[in-house]
């Protein structure tokens, strides 16, 4: 495929894609049609369902509201609960009770007749209060016992047990009257059953609705035998369209509703027109439409290819008559961003790249050799210093010895073809330097030297060690009246690697620590420019320099006890020198 020219493959498109699946459209039509229609259906089961339940609930709530406001009525709790003194007692305030509510117009207005059942055999038996102790028996207080629950609702079929009345469905909304303390009094509202039913009945839907408890109907559209007959049995579990759980008052409910009378077949002729619509789409829209799309495809993928060809040329060129806003004409834009932002690559990342590189090695070389000139006449003064202290304190030959050991310093002060130096080394110069100061101060200074025997073989810049172990003499060991010591310890911790310069000089208070501290944490160039420990400065940004800025330094000092400076620098910059054929800095 990837051979053919565009114009084949839409072809070979039209044909595979359009003619073929012809043969296959009438039922691929028929069925779309069909699920189409089944899904219209269940929808409209749907639907129905939720307005039968709508229905349902906004009269059961009705009778819910009614009841919770007697249940929470305190005028009514105190006439159940008074203990009238006689029958006649009982009907004088009976009358004045319903003279002072308006319990017997709210009855009418929700078309709900009520009864009031109290456990008190001081009231008389009759209209809308009853005891309870006469209807103990019956099913539905048996229910509402044995739910234990405050509200629920309740259907059942109550026999006639007077001459004159008829058996019928009856459904009641129940509820316990112990708002204001526990009592057996309890509300019985008896929801018209009738009403319910014309309710159900002037939706005119045309299909059968069921609402059963279990397999008993407890109402119906008008399709399942008379009012006065008791509760139909729902069989015709096959007959369900859809069918939807729910829980009312501590009932459970199923509402079902029936597959509708029209078949699926009979609603399918109806879209008869618009089937035949798709088979003429089917033909005629394809024909047209690869034509088209044949000519805009054709086209300005030719100019895209055109503009791809000419990739090797130093400048790469733009597409200037852009058309169209489909991924193609998306495409051609793309392109020619490509193109712009391409071309000031070149310019800027090849061309320019160079010029900016050698102004980075320019001015790092300037700040290196900054650094070397601030290094060798500080170390030198400090120890030639040292040196005539002693001379003009002992008067002694030994100046001799302190001469060649100095030489030793100063001929690593000097040398700067390479600013890395092994571990190993710098200790030696390290050692060197101390016993130059001990020389100087005798019996006062003490130094003790650890270094892991891993640790020895990592490059570090040159006299880092030697300057901070300087700082620990002069600013430590120097000013002390008594004796102290300088301990160097060398060490790895997980990937770092950690240098320890610890003295029991006179130390720094807190804020003095916190300024040396941020200044070596800040080190800079035009620090070095300043005074006051520039060999410290110095050293910081030397390790600064090598690490990345991924060197951390700590300094924890206390006044008359002494100060303890941590550095720890990643390992990675640091490889070991037999491993490492470059400097550091080179690196």
């Amino acid at each position: 495929m990837d051979n053919f020219t565009i114009k084949r493959k839409l072809i070979i498109l039209y044909v595979f894609c359009v003619i073929t699946p012809l043969i296959l459209t009438d039922s691929v039509i028929g069925g779309i049609t069909y699920q189409w229609e089944k899904e219209r259906q269940q929808h409209e089961m749907e639907n129905i369902a939720s307005a039968v339940q709508y229905s349902l609930s906004n009269e059961i709530d009705s009778a819910s509201r009614f009841a919770k406001s007697i249940y929470t009525s305190k005028y009514i709790d105190d006439f159940l609960r008074h203990t009238y003194e006689t029958p006649l007692d009982y009907y004088t305030k009976y009358q004045r009770f319903f003279k002072d509510t308006l319990l017997l117009a709210e009855i009418g207005q929700n078309n709900m007749q009520l009864t009031l059942y109290a456990d008190n055999d001081t009231i008389v038996s009759g209209s809308e209060f009853q005891k309870v102790s006469e209807v103990k028996g019956e099913e539905w207080y048996t229910y509402l016992v044995d739910s234990q629950m405050k509200r629920t609702l309740y259907a059942g079929f109550e026999e006639s047990g007077t001459a004159g009345s008829q058996s019928r469905r009856k459904i009641f909304f129940l509820q316990r009257l112990n708002f204001y303390g526990e009592t057996d009094n309890v509300l019985r509202l008896e929801i018209d059953y009738s009403s319910l039913v014309r309710r159900l009945e002037k939706m005119n839907y045309d299909t059968d609705i069921f609402i059963c408890q279990g397999d008993k109907i407890i109402l119906s559209n008008g399709k399942k035998g008379s009012v006065a007959k008791d509760f139909d049995t729902f069989t015709d579990y096959d007959g369900i369209g859809y069918a939807e759980h729910m829980s009312v008052y501590g009932q459970e409910l199923e509402l079902y509703v029936m597959k509708p009378k029209t078949g699926i077949v009979q609603a399918m002729i109806r879209h008869f027109p618009f089937i035949l619509l798709l088979l003429l789409v089917n033909v005629l829209l394809p024909l047209s439409m690869v034509y088209c799309i044949n000519h805009s495809f054709t086209e300005r993928i030719g100019e895209l290819s055109a503009v791809f060809d000419r990739v090797d040329d130093d400048k790469l060129v733009e597409i200037w008559n852009v058309r169209g806003m489909d991924e193609i004409g998306g495409l051609m834009r793309n392109y020619n961003r490509m193109v712009r932002r391409m071309n000031d690559l070149i310019q800027n990342m090849y061309k320019n790249k160079i010029k900016e590189q050698e102004m980075i090695v320019a001015r790092q070389n300037a700040e290196l050799l900054a650094l070397h000139s601030q290094i060798n006449p500080h170390f030198l003064f400090n120890a030639l210093e040292s040196i005539r202290m002693h001379s003009i304190i002992k008067h002694e030959m030994e100046t001799a010895d302190m001469v060649e050991r100095l030489a030793v310093l100063q001929r690593q002060y000097v040398e700067w073809q390479d600013d890395s130096v092994r571990i190993e080394k710098e200790m030696d110069f390290v050692q060197t330097y101390l016993e130059l100061q001990k020389y100087r101060f005798g019996d006062k200074l003490s130094f003790e030297l650890d270094v892991e025997e891993s640790c020895k073989d990592y490059v570090i810049p040159k006299l880092s060690i030697v300057t901070f172990v300087e700082n620990a003499c002069v600013h430590g060991i120097e000013s002390k009246a008594t004796a102290g010591w300088i301990f160097v310890r060398i060490y790895t911790r997980k990937d770092q690697l950690c240098l320890e310069i610890e003295d029991t000089g006179n130390g720094m208070d807190e804020e003095e620590t916190e300024s040396l501290k941020q200044r070596m944490a800040d080190a800079n160039i035009e620090m070095l420019k300043g005074k006051g420990r520039v060999g410290i400065v110095n050293a910081c940004l030397r390790l600064k320099m090598v690490s990345k800025d991924e060197v951390s330094f700590d300094v924890d000092s206390e006044q008359g006890v002494g100060t303890l400076i941590l550095v720890k620098i990643p390992l990675r910059y640091v490889t070991k020198e037999e491993n490492n054929a470059e400097s550091i800095i080179g690196g």
